[in-house]
């Protein structure tokens, strides 16, 4: 990856959503402020779910999260994953988030913008560890996620989602780890690589 973007709101597409200011008028327009907070924390939910999900590998709900037309792009240090639906990204995070994984993954400092009833966009700082047991690797780092959101009967669902490492170290291990809790060995899929 010689080239790389600079990662600011232009360049991501992140444009300003509705003023989180309280309106002057009367309680019609305040409940549309009320909504508007609403819907950030259900944006932050939905986020956090997102992470729970792949780092137990809880495929099922992690389908409910997304919309069925998701676009996935993300970028690391040596990977590249673009996907297109709902059913191709959760059957590869299947892939990923094995027996022989452990993941941790979490995002920080979510940067929502509210762009209509329906529409929404955010920025959020991800901080992950990533170990593949089986090829005694570690992966760490950090990266920025840029992501679309629809509500689709009354329910925020991720649209569009990517990321572009901010670092990333990978590290081969010298031992495997000895784990005294590994819930990926008990609940995650077969490892596939």
């Amino acid at each position: 990856m010689s080239e790389r973007q600079v990662l600011n709101k232009t360049n991501l597409g992140i444009k300003d959503g509705l003023p989180l200011q309280a309106s002057e008028g009367g309680i019609d327009e305040l409940r549309k402020d009320i909504q508007r907070l609403m819907d950030i924390e259900a944006i932050k939910q939905l986020k956090y779910a997102y992470f729970r999900c792949v780092d137990t590998a809880n495929l099922e709900e992690l389908g409910t999260l997304f919309h069925e037309d998701v676009t996935v792009h993300f970028r690391g240090g040596n990977y590249e994953w673009k996907l297109q639906g709902r059913e191709e990204y959760v059957s590869n995070i299947g892939n990923a988030f094995s027996r022989e994984a452990v993941g941790q993954h979490n995002a920080h400092h979510p940067e929502i913008q509210i762009l209509s009833e329906t529409e929404a966009t955010a920025l959020w700082y991800l901080a992950d560890n990533m170990w593949i047991l089986n090829h005694n690797v570690k992966t760490h780092g950090t990266a920025l996620y840029w992501d679309r959101y629809l509500k689709v009967d009354g329910k925020w669902l991720i649209r569009e989602t990517n990321y572009e490492r901010i670092y990333e170290i990978n590290d081969v291990l010298e031992e495997r780890p000895r784990l005294s809790s590994h819930y990926l060995g008990a609940h995650g899929t077969e490892p596939r690589f």
